[in-house]
């Protein structure tokens, strides 16, 4: 059986090493270590922190963290949705994404925004499915290891938050 619940403290030992899973690919994020949770914690938004569970197993995670602390902003986050590779094409990342984006037009966010390497494919194809388009292509934005690294600008406009 697999659900999505909101994430709790208990989890992030699962959640860490769903995050440095992703980063061993190389193809997640210019992060080169997962943090700790107090770190994690403090950046990443309270609301809309959500976890995918197979047979009582934490198999995926997605959150949202703050674009700016300008008032203008309050409606745009940027996303995080990491699955286990274990568990990769089995639907847990659309399901997650999809349960994200309700979660964050329940809280008043009308725009979700993801930078993405563009060899991660599959992230790409994922985020399109649930309704992001490719708004920019950043060329070198910046190193990983001794590679420059473009990245994709992906957004999400809510169709029910902030269309008036």
């Amino acid at each position: 059986m697999r659900h999505i619940r909101p994430l709790e403290s208990a989890d992030w030992p699962r959640v860490r090493d769903i995050f440095a899973l992703g980063l061993a690919t190389g193809l997640a994020t210019f992060e080169t270590s997962a943090p700790e949770w107090e770190e994690w914690d403090r950046e990443h938004l309270p609301a809309c922190r959500l976890v995918a569970v197979v047979e009582a197993e934490v198999v995926g995670w997605a959150a949202l963290s703050p674009v700016s602390d300008r008032c203008v902003y309050g409606g745009v986050a940027e996303l995080s949705v990491y699955v286990d590779p274990a568990c990769r094409g089995q639907g847990v990342g659309t399901k997650l994404l999809e349960s994200l984006v309700e979660a964050s037009e329940d809280e008043g966010f009308w725009t979700l925004q993801a930078g993405i390497f563009p060899e991660n494919e599959a992230s790409v194809r994922l985020h399109e499915r649930c309704g992001f388009r490719v708004i920019g292509h950043r060329e070198r934005l910046g190193k990983l290891g001794d590679r420059w690294q473009d990245v994709l600008l992906l957004e999400r406009r809510s169709t029910r938050v902030g269309v008036s």
